[in-house]
């Protein structure tokens, strides 16, 4: 073996096993590296390593030689105690609040008096230091913690906290799960739009994609720079354009050479192009004097002048594009953004949020009900899997309850009943029990109807099917009893619904009466019903909102806690 390819020596009795690694691309050793191994580090004792981070909490001691930093890199809930010297580094400039440090040092067991740190790094070389002014940076030390609902006020910030970072590596695991169970699964992953020209759920609640104002912004900008031309300067054109028709006619009739009549045409055309200019920006300006500039026409907005040339708007879901996929390659799904122009201002909504969406062809409302079941029980697993040092921190400062549930859901075979079985459920419970909401057949179940059949009934995961039609969406598979049609909700503990899904309507003639009686316009739908038209199967979806997994999975309350960038009414900061 050439010295080149000769293993490193083992220190301090490591074995090269034992070494930690670097993390890749970086040159670095990320901190739960270190903290996460089963001995939380101390086996490392005496090896050199680089790490980066931002310093949670920092304090001086033995008169400013010494500084203590607990540092975080964001890879785990742990701090890893860092040491600096005054004669490595000027410690007063470490110990802020929120100081990154990119620091090389050696690995070593702290004093026995030290209980809770199996290790520490001791600093031999800074290598940079990006430095905070303490007296501005907003957030606190990690002691003092800031109310969620103000740390929305500085999204920008929040992630170094220790429970936002805690919730972005829970999202991620689920992020992860869900493509691996679904790709496990035979499942392929469609883009779908988020530009669309047609309404999924029929609520009307879009947000429009539109050009037209800016449109009428730039032309008022370029009116007022440039004023459209006077009625005389119009006519002083258009009597251009005569004299020039008139002047090549008579070169004609005189049999003029074929230069002279070339430039006599090319000086007509001229006058052409400028009659139809200043023609052009009077109509605008009559137009933005009539209309603030919109076009209409018939007295409605013309959107063949808008970008698209109809009228497009934010997808509320990717699953009616998505069936076109499903209608020829069998087993997909989408996973994206999704938007709903609702001016709500509950803990539960959000005008931007992500969906997980997948669709089976050939697979009835008993199949999609398994499907859903496998996949929330295989999320709840993952988390306890992969996710578990993160979830004990959100069960020790948000829910004590989590990671109980979590074990509770993956453990679970999920509860299946009729919607009228649930009615008859809630109706006997309501004889002892006050809800805010009545309960009779015929209403969409709230909230404290869903968590009471999870949380107090039955105490497990519950799938609700065959809801009354005429509180559920067009594209839902209509039951022989005509009532109800092949709905499905998936109920969890916390958060209620979940999950909602259905068989889909296959049928042409029951489909196309179906957008009728609901008073959409068939246009937009002539492509869904396409579908219907040409090879038409049984198939069947579902809709999980990634953020109300999130929600049921860590226990925060509010859901514009779970994404990263918050989107609501009155509010869309970055």
């Amino acid at each position: 073996m050439s010295a080149d390819s000769a293993p490193p020596p083992a220190m301090d009795g490591l074995t090269i096993s034992d070494a930690v690694p670097e993390a890749e691309f970086s040159k670095r050793v990320l901190i739960k590296s270190i903290l996460g191994r089963p001995d939380k580090g101390a086996g490392l004792n005496g090896q050199k390593v680089r790490i980066g981070g931002w310093v949670k909490t920092g304090r001086e001691a033995e008169k400013g030689t010494l500084a203590f930093l607990q540092v975080n890199d964001g890879s785990s809930p742990e701090n890893l105690q860092v040491l600096v010297k005054s004669d490595v580094y000027k410690v007063s400039d470490v110990v802020a609040t929120g100081t990154c440090v990119h620091i090389e040092g050696l690995l070593q067991r702290p004093p026995e008096t030290a209980t809770q740190q199996k290790i520490e790094l001791q600093v031999s070389n800074v290598i940079s230091v990006g430095t905070v002014d303490a007296a501005k940076y907003p957030l606190p030390k990690s002691k003092a913690r800031l109310p969620l609902e103000l740390l929305r006020d500085v999204v920008h910030l929040r992630p170094r906290t220790n429970i936002i970072s805690a919730i972005a590596r829970i999202r991620n695991a689920l992020a992860y799960a869900t493509h691996t169970f679904f790709q496990n699964h035979g499942f392929l992953y469609i883009h779908t739009p988020i530009i669309t020209t047609s309404d999924c759920e029929g609520a009307g609640e879009m947000f429009q994609v539109t050009t037209l104002i800016n449109d009428v912004e730039k032309l008022e900008k370029e009116l007022k720079e440039t004023p459209p031309p006077s009625e005389a300067d119009l006519k002083d054109a258009e009597l251009a354009v005569k004299e020039k028709g008139e002047a090549v006619a008579q070169l004609k009739a005189a049999k003029a050479s074929k230069k002279e009549i070339s430039d006599a045409v090319s000086e007509l055309t001229k006058a052409k192009e400028n009659f139809s200019k200043l023609d052009e920006r009077c109509k605008l300006a009559e137009r933005f004097r009539l209309h603030g500039g919109i076009p209409k026409k018939d007295g409605k907005i013309d959107y063949t002048e808008d970008f698209f040339a109809r009228q497009a708007f934010l997808t509320v879901s990717g699953q009616l594009q998505v069936e076109t996929y499903a209608c020829a390659l069998s087993s997909v799904y989408t996973f994206g953004p999704t938007f709903r122009a609702e001016n709500s201002h509950t803990s539960r909504h959000l005008a931007e949020f992500w969906m997980v969406e997948p669709e089976i062809a050939f697979a009835d409302i008993q199949d999609d009900m398994n499907c859903a079941e496998a996949y929330v029980r295989f999320l709840c697993q993952w988390l306890l899997d992969n996710c578990y040092d993160d979830m004990e921190f959100m069960t020790k400062h948000v829910d004590k309850s989590a990671l109980e549930r979590l074990k509770m859901v993956a453990g679970s075979k999920f509860e299946k009943i009729t919607y009228t079985k649930a009615v008859e459920i809630l109706e006997e419970a309501a004889k002892v029990k006050k809800f805010e909401n009545k309960v009779e057949w015929g209403i969409d179940l709230a909230s404290e109807h869903e968590r009471y059949l999870t949380e107090e009934k039955f105490k497990a995961p519950v799938i609700v099917y065959n809801y009354p039609k005429e509180i559920k969406a067009f594209y839902m598979k209509v039951n022989e009893d005509n009532k109800t049609v092949a709905a499905m909700d998936v109920l969890v503990p916390k958060v209620g619904e979940l999950i909602g899904g259905s068989q889909r309507e296959e049928n042409y003639d029951v489909l196309r009466q179906r957008i009728l009686d609901l008073d959409l316009p068939l246009e937009p739908y002539q492509w869904y019903l396409d579908l219907r038209r040409y090879g038409t199967v049984e198939h069947s979806g579902f809709g999980l909102g990634f953020e109300r997994m999130i929600l049921f999975a860590t226990g925060v309350e509010n859901i514009r806690d779970v994404i990263p960038f918050p989107r609501y009414p009155g509010r869309a900061d970055l």
